[in-house]
């Protein structure tokens, strides 16, 4: 189940959405139908279009509040940092944080950081992985790596999504004051999961963008970055979309 979910949701990104859209139609234009060429070449428009800068903004610009960041200073004390996985590359000729992607690793600076302004808190590194390599390994390594003591890391790397990681957390976490670090576009999504565990966390989002910051010159030109961000984005509204989908099927499902 798990596999057919994120082939699904995989296929729902605009690359392959579009870009499979895309060839369809052109096989169905050989074939003399006006409406699919034309169909083929909206779909092409629309995919660059969401690869420019200027759009990706438009797309993103409500969805990465700066209140979702972490203010020390409203918070005191911190007994829990969760930092929830996210892309890895495993290689076993390089060190832990090289094989981490630029999401993970953003994610671990972030709870590092946090394990060294709250020095009694216990630092949580989640996630699973593929070919014997796990998100929470790495960040784990990478932590230690960084001056953490391994006595204050505990790792959860069985969960394989957000859903899980909030199920398998929720017990260690009740009853204590929880930071939360994740990127700020899946942040709301993981918030959600968590509380629906009866977990409240204290958010600590990472990985803002800021295409705006660009000249004028690159604004319409399409870039990989863009695309990647919007990808995101649509990763996160499949999400939402599939969590409504459970909870109206079984209310206790997520």
């Amino acid at each position: 189940m798990f596999v057919i979910k994120k082939m699904i949701g995989g296929l729902l990104m605009p690359l392959p959405l579009f870009g499979l859209f895309a060839c369809l139609m052109l096989l169905l234009a050989f074939k003399g139908r006006k409406s699919a060429l034309f169909l083929s070449t909206l779909s092409l428009i629309v995919l660059l279009a969401l690869s420019t800068p200027f759009i990706a903004n438009l797309i993103i610009q409500n969805n990465e509040p700066a209140s979702l960041a972490f203010n020390a200073l409203k918070h005191p004390k911190i007994d829990k940092i969760v930092v929830l996985g996210c892309d890895i590359n495993p290689n076993s000729a390089l060190s832990s944080n090289n094989q981490l992607g630029n999401c993970a690793l953003t994610r671990l600076v972030e709870g590092v950081k946090l394990a060294k302004h709250y020095p009694n808190a216990e630092l949580i590194v989640s996630g699973g992985g593929y070919k014997n390599t796990t998100n929470s390994g790495l960040m784990y390594q990478t932590a230690i790596s960084l001056g953490v003591n391994k006595s204050r890391i505990f790792q959860n790397p069985k969960a394989m999504d957000t859903g899980e990681e909030a199920k398998l957390l929720a017990s260690k976490l009740v009853d204590f004051k929880v930071a939360l670090v994740t990127s700020v576009l899946h942040m709301p999504r993981a918030k959600d999961l968590f509380n629906a565990q009866g977990i409240e966390v204290v958010t600590a989002a990472t990985d803002y963008h800021n295409f705006t910051a660009l000249p004028w010159s690159k604004q319409f030109i399409p870039n990989a970055h863009a695309l990647l961000v919007v990808t995101q984005y649509s990763h996160e509204v499949v999400g939402n979309i599939w969590i409504s989908l459970r909870r109206w099927i079984d209310p206790e499902a997520l």
